[in-house]
């Protein structure tokens, strides 16, 4: 936003396998970011039924990467369809197992649009001092569960394979998935004041 861009923001939630909390806690920082810019569009998506045919289907240690892989086919989907032309993730490497350098270029790899990550290099401390400067850090604390870590294997592939991972997806039907939760996606339309 600093630099001109005008950000439209995309929530993933496993809601109902779990609370709705962390749907309330994207909109509340959406409304937060959104008078930084004056308008904004929000994207709820429902990712609990991509999630089951994963953990129906894929290999145990690969979930976390085939759940971020369909995440980012998806947000590039309802980009597009908004007329955006790059992603903005909040990935920093090596925070957790889907952010190792290894697993950040297999997700990149399903993308469709270029993806930027201001906070690649940033340790937890410089987010955290980020997230205070922006006012957003009391929202993002608040308890909820996260459809991330949901269905988390207790050894998530850290090193992940490009081949072994397009085996894993040939079992999915990746694009009647895809189309199915950018069908269904909640749209919230955001104004400041």
């Amino acid at each position: 936003m600093r630099r001109g861009l005008r950000l439209d923001f995309v929530h993933f939630h496993s809601h109902p396998l779990v609370s709705a909390a962390s749907r309330g806690e994207a909109t509340e920082l959406a409304e937060h970011l959104t008078r930084y810019q004056a308008r904004s569009t929000l994207m709820l998506v429902a990712f609990a039924d991509i999630q089951r045919e994963i953990v129906a289907r894929g290999p145990r240690p690969l979930r976390v990467v085939l759940y971020r892989r369909f995440m980012v086919r998806i947000a590039a989907a309802l980009a597009r369809r908004s007329g955006a032309r790059v992603m903005v993730t909040g990935e920093s490497l090596g925070q957790v197992a889907s952010q190792t350098l290894e697993n950040m270029t297999v997700i990149e790899e399903a993308a469709r649009l270029p993806m930027v990550r201001p906070l690649v290099g940033m340790d937890k401390n410089e987010i955290v001092d980020q997230a205070r400067a922006l006012g957003t850090f009391e929202t993002s604390i608040q308890p909820d569960q996260d459809c991330c870590s949901l269905f988390v294997p207790p050894h998530p592939e850290t090193h992940a394979n490009l081949d072994e991972v397009r085996a894993a997806e040939s079992l999915l039907e990746v694009e009647t998935m895809v189309a199915d939760a950018v069908r269904k996606a909640e749209i919230v339309r955001l104004k400041f004041p």
